[in-house]
């Protein structure tokens, strides 16, 4: 269940998430050329979904930064789990680990327990997708209760292609409230 729902819009949480190769993920200050951000959440070693989409995210990631877009993963996973998967997909852009159930909630997400310990030893939370813009805005978010259900990645990609072009002067949507 999650606590509380992000708005498009809103800054993005302050989370201190610790990276696989040390030190802290940092969510605003994109690296390189970069002033944007795609944060993924995924679910975690058990979880071959997340393999293949972390995997299809490390081939596009030249795309993304093209479009001034940097790249940062996290899951629950403990860093030993985290290792096993991320060295079986090899990424080109920082990973996080151990994200705490409180941390999943700030987010917003769906959190799952395991079905078994053979899957997992500790709940994780369900996919998540944002997209943090120059202003450390919440520009895009998407938030799913299961592993089928994540926007597929050229569509993100096309999707910011014609945000980013200022000729569009496309603004943050959904953010009527009532």
């Amino acid at each position: 269940m999650t606590s509380k729902k992000l708005s498009a819009g809103q800054k993005f949480p302050a989370l201190s998430v610790d990276k696989l190769d040390g030190g802290k993920l940092d969510f605003l200050n994109p690296k390189g050329d970069c002033d944007w951000l795609l944060v993924v959440v995924y679910r975690g070693k058990h979880c071959p979904l997340c393999t293949q989409y972390l995997s299809t995210l490390n081939e596009l990631l030249p795309k993304f930064n093209e479009l001034g877009v940097d790249v940062v993963a996290m899951s629950a996973d403990p860093k030993e789990k985290a290792l096993i998967q991320i060295n079986e997909v090899k990424p080109n852009f920082e990973i996080g680990y151990d994200l705490s159930i409180e941390q999943m909630q700030t987010l917003g997400l769906y959190i799952s327990n395991p079905r078994s310990e053979a899957e997992t030893d500790r709940p994780f939370a369900e996919p998540g997708l944002f997209v943090i813009n120059s202003s450390k805005e919440i520009q895009l978010i998407d938030i799913s209760n299961a592993p089928f259900l994540r926007p597929e990645l050229m569509s993100v990609i096309r999707g910011l292609g014609f945000i980013r072009n200022p000729e569009n002067q496309y603004p943050i949507r959904g953010t009527l409230t009532y």
